[in-house]
């Protein structure tokens, strides 16, 4: 099997696709392909942030006794992601372009520190602390994952 790190990023590459596929629709005024693929990047990414706060960051938090680090960041940051989702929801349903486009821009911004700080620091680390249970921990991860 693949580390978490590998199997993390690879989802976050999928989310990528998404959200590049749904502002193209919005960009184009697709408003009903528009709301399709944006509805698969938010479940997407919904259940990819669900996957780590109730799979991964207690893992990482119960090997490392770290609980205010970085994964207390990350659930920060998924709020915030959150709050834009709802609001790029919304400009999809007025079928307002601009204002969708400016959310996109902000969310881009917030996803690419985001997975950066993920990728680099966090997955590294839980490869490091978990390398042991990550066959298990990736599997548990795949089945919430099917399960959404």
């Amino acid at each position: 099997m693949s580390t978490i790190s590998e199997f993390l990023t690879g989802e976050h590459h999928h989310c990528d696709d998404l959200f590049a596929a749904a502002e193209d629709d919005a960009a184009q005024k697709n408003w009903g392909k528009a709301d399709d693929d944006f509805r698969r990047f938010r479940h997407s990414t919904e259940t990819h942030f669900e996957v780590e706060e109730n799979i991964l960051f207690p893992a990482f938090e119960n090997a490392t006794g770290m609980t205010m680090g970085p994964t207390q960041v990350m659930r920060m940051e998924h709020g915030q992601m959150r709050d834009v989702f709802a609001q790029m929801a919304d400009a999809i349903a007025k079928q307002d372009a601009d204002e969708y486009l400016g959310l996109s821009e902000t969310l881009l911004m917030l996803m690419q520190q985001h997975n950066l700080k993920e990728e680099q620091i966090l997955y590294r680390m839980a490869d490091q602390v978990l390398g042991n249970a990550s066959d298990a921990l990736i599997g548990d991860m795949k089945a919430m994952a099917e399960g959404a």
